[in-house]
């Protein structure tokens, strides 16, 4: 699950830099532009080493939301942020069948060693 998460965040990373730079041209100021922006990328690259704790994926969601949120400011990120967040849910859905997956594999070739 992690590698997957991970592969969305940092995709987020850029768009929200992207999507920074097209918010530049409206009426906000720069300072708040990148203030929001900055926290936003800092979070999607420091939620990248905290996957594996509890409530990194929660804290991903609300990430998932603020950036379709932030289509109130660049109207393109209504879209982006949907693909994203379906992403995001592709990547933890499937991510951990695939970790229960590895699991079964490992305890599967566990129980054959010891036979």
């Amino acid at each position: 699950m992690r590698t997957l998460c991970a592969s969305t965040l940092i995709g987020e990373f850029f768009v929200i830099g992207f999507a920074g730079l097209v918010a530049m041209k409206g009426d906000l100021s720069q300072a708040t532009v990148w203030t929001v922006c900055g926290i936003a990328m800092l979070l999607s690259v420091l939620l990248c080493g905290m996957l594996g704790r509890p409530g990194a994926v929660q804290i991903g969601w609300a990430l998932q939301i603020g950036l379709i949120a932030s289509g109130f400011v660049v109207p393109t990120m209504f879209f982006l942020g949907a693909v994203f967040a379906a992403l995001w849910w592709c990547s933890v859905h499937y991510g951990r069948k695939i970790d229960e997956a590895k699991a079964r594999w490992a305890a599967q070739s566990d129980a054959e060693a010891r036979a």
